[in-house]
């Protein structure tokens, strides 16, 4: 049952556990690109961070190398007495039913998937409303007509972001094209660069001016190509404006990392006894959006800036739905 929440060995050496305190001692185990990947898991580590630097309180974290990891990092902090325990990215979903079903005193919470225990807390986003705002900021700002999309891997969750982000531009405009691809179908797709440069210089060659990433590490190379080619890019997850000041229209904004601060700030208040269920965040708990700072501030023009706030204002309020691709796989655009 669906429960709507507030939203408010070498690896055993490789694992730093804090001193208890205040009767929680949280954990984080990220994803393939780790802490600093300049977008996902990135954005987990600064939710992280701000709880630590607030409460005084230290966590533990980890890095993956590969998917043996997953398993072995979240039972290592479990059996070390970590609690609660974050992992970043649907990837982990098999890893945490398992190792939560061992240690059912232990409280675990996973980002982007759901696992049916009671001592898991499973926490969604509903990135397709702020893959819309980015698509109204793509389709305004193109001068061509042809917008771009580049995915990580070919699953449901990033053709979600494919499909608001095609829903957002058409609104915008209803005779804009919008051109995509995903990188892969297995998780090597999260980290190839290079093969975001290539399928970013494809989607330019067939006149798109602003391409969207919606793909990990991968996106580096996206928004790298870009920024060659001469055309905007578009970052995802955490704020990329800054990777490449004055090419980066705007970047679509995650917010893993208030996921990350709720949870363990939630522990912190109960003694470490979350409540479970699933916490489905959007653009009405201020969870996705769109990235407006110095590094974009002159690609953002006043109409488009009044454009993505109205459709925000009209999405939060549920005067807009947005169609997500992952309750009804047919995109009403094409």
């Amino acid at each position: 049952m669906i429960k709507q929440l507030l939203a408010t060995a070498a690896l055993g050496a490789l694992l730093t556990v804090p001193a208890i305190a205040d009767d929680i001692n949280p954990a984080i185990v990220y994803d393939v690109g780790g802490r600093f990947d300049e977008s996902f898991n990135q954005s987990a580590y600064t939710g992280a961070e701000r709880f630590s630097e607030e409460t005084g309180i230290e966590y533990a974290d980890f890095e993956i190398q590969n998917d043996a990891q997953r398993a072995q990092a979240l039972r290592n902090f479990a059996r070390r007495g970590l609690n609660p325990i974050i992992a970043i990215g649907f990837l982990h979903a098999t890893a945490v039913e398992t190792v939560a079903a061992e240690f059912p005193d232990t409280q675990f919470a996973i980002v982007d998937s759901v696992v049916d225990l009671p001592n898991v807390r499973s926490i969604l986003f509903k990135e397709h409303e702020g893959s819309y705002l980015v698509g109204i900021l793509a389709a305004m700002a193109s001068e061509t007509g042809t917008v771009g999309f580049v995915g990580g891997m070919d699953i449901p969750l990033i053709s979600a972001f494919q499909c608001g982000y095609a829903q957002g531009a058409v609104s915008a405009d209803e005779d804009v094209e919008v051109v995509w691809a995903m990188t892969g179908t297995t998780p090597a797709a999260w980290n190839d660069p290079v093969r975001g440069g290539e399928i970013t210089q494809s989607h330019i060659s067939s006149g798109a001016d602003v391409v969207f990433h919606a793909a990990g590490g991968t996106g580096i190379g996206v928004l790298q190509a870009a920024a060659d080619a001469g055309v905007l890019g578009i970052g995802v997850d955490s704020n990329q404006n800054g990777l490449h000041p004055g090419s980066v229209l705007t970047s679509m904004l995650k917010r893993v990392d208030v996921a990350v601060y709720d949870y363990f700030s939630d522990a912190m208040e109960t003694g470490g006894d979350v409540e479970d269920g699933i916490v489905v965040l959007g653009l009405a708990e201020g969870a996705v959006g769109w990235a407006d700072d110095d590094n974009n501030a002159a690609l953002i023009s006043d109409e488009m800036r009044v454009a993505v706030d109205e459709a925000a204002q009209a999405i939060a309020s549920g005067e807009v739905v947005v169609h997500d691709y992952r309750s009804d796989s047919t995109c009403p655009i094409e």
